[in-house]
């Protein structure tokens, strides 16, 4: 397949859908207003435009963070028209470390902003060494001497393409298919993150590869892209994939906070009533709180028959590919007066989900398969811009992540990198249009995770003998939340350590969870000249996490949520011995998992979460 960029993709799009509505967006309640095909590539150009005039050139790099909005898409799509890179922040980045960091690393020259976001950057300002300018993409009653707006660009767009036609032409000749259009920051630790140079071929790449194993979207299929925008799996798979079919994307009705645009996430389901949504588990089990909510209040008789109905379901759909036996006719009725009404009530149209971002847990996929809006597993990497298999209608097996993406090559490991039989465990890696470049001025991180052409996803898994993949969790060692954010755990388990003399090992845990966990080895010396019993000690242990949050000595070093939340005393210290350390004496983070397995899931219990737990107060009073 020829090799394109984003423009060319655009460009295809608008020669067959020009007058299909691509954008919409409701400014005040839930009214919304749409934006054609043609009409979004006249405003991006207009913005490129402006962008020229203003002094951004070719391979200049330009930051952008808002809430999902058409100014968002128009804006982005502006900076590549212009030749430029786009660096798409979140919006949960607040500090001054993780914003001055990638705004700097990226050497932006120019910022795109929201109203809630641009306010929490103009105390910051002095910190970004090479901005130059900063654009509002809503309207501000007092805007400071550097800020411009959005429209006013636009104009000035309009007035550069009257009066040097050519000039944006030529910028937009200079954009190849290997040119950069992301710098996309992984959460990484607060101090280090890594910069993902994703190309314009990674992305039209990767939205024909998901278009083509989905075997395709209607053009008439409208999604509401709930997923965070500044991600690759919100641009691949929202974006970019239903540019290319010439179906609609919708944002979240605005707001004036966070919560609020969270608060209008149910009205604007309802009044865009989508096709297909893309969702992370987070939200999967908000939805899913909500239906059953809801039937909870329509009685005892009404919740016992959902439940019915729900066992029955799952009976008989099994994991998707096999279902099938007996209870067909009890579904069908089920699904008439019960199911469909769930139907109704939440999206009318909505046919399925796509799930990412972290691993969907077995019985959420089977509870939205048996109402009738089946929630497929997918697997990405922001290094595979993201997607690298998905499940879909045609072929899904409910806790796979699905086939693997056409035109894409993938391998189990093992730490040879010499392939694995079928059905053994190794290192997931693939090669493919889809791998990005590099990691963005860091080339000993890019030599590590690219080998030969081989993108070294990090993540273990397997595959079954019909082609499904199965993955397993982290070869390394990072926190992924419920909601699918990434967190590198080294530099908080290295902190607590130091500061703490109690502590002697700290290994932290998350695997799609709620909340993060650790495995603490206590330091039984420093406890025996304390002269403690097990109930003080596990107290001293918990108020050593605790120096961490609100309140605490080190409450600004990392962000809470990755603070562990309970914890399990180990009375036997990771060691060579027991296989725990290896040569390097680097603790080996799988087989301490592993190991410790049950002490895991239970800290992830009423009880197992207390500081004073059994377990915790057992082992103290071995060691002391």
């Amino acid at each position: 397949m020829k090799e394109r960029t984003i423009l060319d993709l655009l460009n295809e799009s608008v020669e067959k859908f020009a007058d299909r509505p691509y954008l919409y967006e409701a400014r005040t309640g839930t009214d919304y207003t749409q934006l054609t095909y043609q009409q979004v590539q006249e405003k991006s150009m207009q913005f490129a435009a402006g962008l020229i005039a203003m002094g951004i050139q070719a391979g200049d790099s330009v930051a952008l963070i808002s809430e999902g909005k058409n100014y968002w898409v128009i804006g982005e799509l502006g900076i590549l028209h212009a030749g430029a890179i786009c660096v798409p922040l979140s919006v949960k980045l607040h500090t001054e470390q993780e914003l001055g960091f990638r705004i700097n690393h990226s050497e932006c020259v120019a910022v795109l902003a929201s109203d809630q976001q641009i306010a929490k950057l103009r105390p910051m300002k002095g910190l970004f060494t090479t901005v130059r300018h900063y654009i509002l993409l809503d309207p501000e009653e007092q805007i400071e001497e550097d800020e411009r707006l959005f429209e006013s660009i636009l104009e000035e767009g309009k007035k550069l393409m009257e009066s040097h036609p050519d000039a944006l032409k030529e910028r937009m000749a200079t954009v190849r298919p290997d040119s950069l259009a992301n710098i996309s920051y992984t959460s990484g630790t607060t101090a280090n993150p890594k910069g993902i140079m994703l190309t314009h071929w990674n992305y039209v790449c990767n939205a024909e590869q998901a278009i083509d194993h989905l075997r395709g979207l209607p053009t008439y299929f409208r999604t509401l892209l709930i997923l965070p925008w500044d991600h690759s799996f919100g641009h691949t798979a929202g974006i970019y994939a239903f540019m290319k079919s010439g179906a609609s994307i919708a944002s979240v009705a605005m707001g004036k906070s966070p919560m609020e645009v969270l608060r209008n996430v149910p009205k604007s389901l309802k009044a865009i009533n989508p096709h297909v949504l893309m969702s992370v588990p987070a939200l999967a089990t908000n939805f899913r709180k909500n239906i059953e909510t809801e039937i909870e209040k329509k009685g005892a008789f009404t919740a016992k028959l959902f439940r019915r109905a729900l066992k029955t379901a799952y009976a008989y759909n099994k994991e998707g590919y096999n279902k099938g036996g007996r209870g067909r006719l009890m579904l069908a009725l089920y699904d008439k007066f019960i199911f469909s009404k769930i139907r109704q009530s939440f999206a009318s149209n909505l046919e399925y989900f796509i799930g990412g971002g972290a691993l969907l847990d077995i019985e959420l996929q089977r509870f939205f398969y048996a109402i009738g809006i089946p929630m497929y597993q997918g697997y990405g990497l922001s290094e595979a811009t993201p997607i690298i298999s998905a499940n879909t209608k045609y072929a899904h097996k409910l806790g796979s992540s699905g086939k693997t993406m056409p035109r894409m090559d993938i391998k189990i490991v093992d730490d040879n990198l010499e392939e694995v039989p079928i059905g053994e465990k190794g290192e997931i890696i693939i090669r493919g249009g889809n791998v990005m470049k590099g990691y963005w001025k860091n080339p000993e991180a890019t030599a590590e995770t690219i080998v030969d052409g081989w993108l070294r996803t990090g993540d273990m898994g397997y595959m079954d003998a019909d082609g499904y993949l199965y993955v397993l969790g982290r070869t390394k060692s990072l926190l992924i939340s419920d909601d699918g954010e990434k967190f590198s755990p080294e530099g908080i388990e290295e902190s607590i350590v130091s500061t703490s003399p109690i502590i002697d090992q700290c290994v932290l845990y998350n695997n799609q969870s709620p909340y993060t966990t650790a495995l603490i080895v206590p330091n039984s010396a420093e406890l025996k000249k304390l002269n403690v019993d097990p109930e003080q000690a596990v107290l001293l242990i918990e108020k050593a996490l605790n120096e961490y949050r609100k309140g605490g000595k080190q409450e600004h070093l990392f962000p809470h949520r990755w603070i562990p939340s309970s914890f399990a005393v180990i009375e036997e210290p990771f060691s060579e011995q027991n296989g725990l350390v290896n040569s390097t004496m680097k603790i080996v983070k799988h087989k301490v998992y592993e190991t410790y397995a049950d002490r895991i899931a239970s800290l992830y219990t009423v009880e197992g979460r207390q500081a004073a737990s059994p377990e915790n107060l057992q082992a103290l009073k071995k060691i002391l």
